[in-house]
């Protein structure tokens, strides 16, 4: 049987090392939460399909909902910009929505992503949102994360 011999690392070098594994291992998990590259991309066409006349889709049982059609029209032309990739109005648009206050279905951090539905009159973004899951859901919250309502599409 063959031996092979394994370079040996100087004692003194093994802790420095190991230190630098161990950041770089923290910094993957971190960019790998963040999403990494800083774009956002909408959420996958083909869970859109609607459900059958007069049930809500799986993701949407036991929560409040509303059709698209009853959404304020800021709310329906934000979720046109959502299914068309964007281009956004606001710089936040499409972060990492972390589900905190955990009215939404838990999930891994990066699930969800948040688009600011503007509001008349406010001088900021307003409190108006749409939450999407990388599973198609669509959630509207007007009162800044406190409620949400599953939007049937």
């Amino acid at each position: 049987m063959l031996s092979r011999s394994v370079p040996q690392v100087p004692t003194g070098t093994r802790a420095p090392l190991r230190l630098f594994a161990a950041v770089l291992a923290v910094l993957g998990v971190l960019l790998a939460g963040c999403g990494g590259s800083g774009t956002t991309t909408a959420p996958p066409s083909a869970s859109r399909t609607a459900a059958p006349a007069g049930s809500a889709p799986v993701w949407a049982k036991g929560m409040a909902t509303v059709p698209e059609s009853r959404l304020p029209a800021e709310a329906r032309r934000t979720l046109a910009l959502i299914d068309r990739g964007g281009p956004y109005p606001y710089g936040r648009d499409g972060i990492v929505f972390s589900n905190f206050e955990g009215h939404l279905p838990k999930h891994p951090r990066g699930y969800y992503h948040e688009y600011t539905v503007p509001t008349p009159a406010a001088r900021d973004r307003g409190a108006r949102r749409i939450v999407t899951g990388d599973g198609g859901e669509f959630y509207y919250t007007e009162d800044h994360y406190n409620s949400f309502r599953a939007v049937l599409r």
